[in-house]
């Protein structure tokens, strides 16, 4: 009789233990695996000298060393981005997290004036949790809707890069997004993290922080210890982040992909001691060659190999972006440097 009581003491052990101890935030690998970072590369509609389904897409993360095409589409339920971005939507009543989603260009709403050019998706807890910074607009859905791709986010190329970081890393974010004032479209902050979170609680509400300067830089680690530099202006440093600001900061020469819309576009940049200069044509793994002008994404790389520069972000070199705010998260991380570097094609020098 004992040895049975004995047992189903130990099956109740067993029960509650495994309800007690979820598992925690993070950014999810393509298999649905806890993952330090990763980066995606989903591919445009339409390429030099053919045309692809426009959610297919490229992926690395902090394990797999190299570019990786997807056996999943960008618009499905499988795959890094959903695994991760499915964290939200099945926990995003919880009042033991904080989720925020952003975007200039947000899902169903109609555009607003006044906010920076950014986007991307925050959740955590008072452990740990992820920072998604993307590309795309009208994404992602509202938590209620689950994981949705937007249809007019296949036409062109869009990156993201997520992070998962420690809780204390979440305060330093907060700060920094500050800079940028994005449009947050859905959010929620329980009460356990009003008093950490004040910019973040405001930003939620639509009001714009107080700000003592015009661009702010932060650094941060990963839960693993991996480093990024977080690059944040304002709409009042009016000037080009890569040019003016990134570059120099660096000392090393940029060679720089984002949306450039004929007219509007800034041209490549040699008047500073570090120069900026645009490219017009990605190559990636497996002859996949497609131009800028089919590029909605926005990243960068010293032109240097011994600088090993990266960052991903989140504004154009474009004329009207100049009074926008907005980011860049560098990285000085090998893989990464040689997944980015060796897809710039061509480039306009100065």
């Amino acid at each position: 009789m004992s040895s049975v009581c004995s047992l189903l003491l130990q099956v109740v052990v067993v029960t509650l233990c495994c309800s007690v101890f979820k598992a925690e935030i993070s950014c999810r690998n393509e298999a649905g695996d806890p993952v330090d970072w990763f980066v995606f590369y989903k591919l445009p509609h339409r390429r030099v000298l053919e045309e692809g389904s426009g959610v297919e897409y490229m992926y690395l993360d902090s394990e797999s060393g190299s570019w990786q095409r997807s056996q999943f589409l960008i618009n499905s339920s499988r795959g890094a981005i959903a695994e991760t971005l499915n964290q939200v939507y099945k926990g995003y009543m919880s009042n033991s997290s904080v989720y925020a989603f952003y975007n200039d260009g947000p899902p169903v709403l109609d555009y607003i004036k006044g906010y920076g050019h950014s986007k991307g998706v925050l959740l955590f807890d008072h452990s740990q949790g992820f920072w998604l910074s993307h590309s795309i607009p009208h994404f992602p859905s509202f938590p209620e809707r689950g994981y949705i791709y937007p249809s007019s986010g296949k036409v062109n190329g869009q990156t993201g890069l997520c992070v998962t970081y420690d809780y204390d890393q979440f305060l330093r974010i907060a700060q920094q997004l500050a800079f940028v004032y994005p449009r947050f479209y859905n959010c929620s902050v329980p009460p356990a993290f009003l008093s950490d979170l004040p910019q973040l609680v405001q930003m939620c509400g639509g009001i714009k922080p107080p700000l003592a300067k015009d661009k702010s830089i932060s650094l941060l680690f990963s839960s693993q210890g991996a480093k990024f530099i977080s690059f944040v202006k304002s709409e009042r440093f009016v000037d080009d982040i890569y040019t003016g600001w990134v570059a120099q900061f660096l000392r090393t020469d940029l060679l720089v992909e984002s949306w450039q819309r004929q007219g509007h576009d800034l041209p490549s940049n040699c008047s500073l001691p570090q120069q900026t200069m645009n490219i017009k044509r990605i190559q990636l793994p497996d002859s996949v060659l497609f131009l800028s002008d089919c590029d909605h994404s926005k990243w960068c790389v010293s032109r240097s190999y011994g600088d090993q520069v990266t960052c991903l972000g989140d504004l154009n070199r474009e004329r009207a972006q100049l009074w926008r705010g907005g980011g860049l998260i560098c990285s000085s991380d090998y893989w990464l440097y040689q997944a980015f570097r060796p897809a710039v094609d061509w480039y306009i020098r100065c």
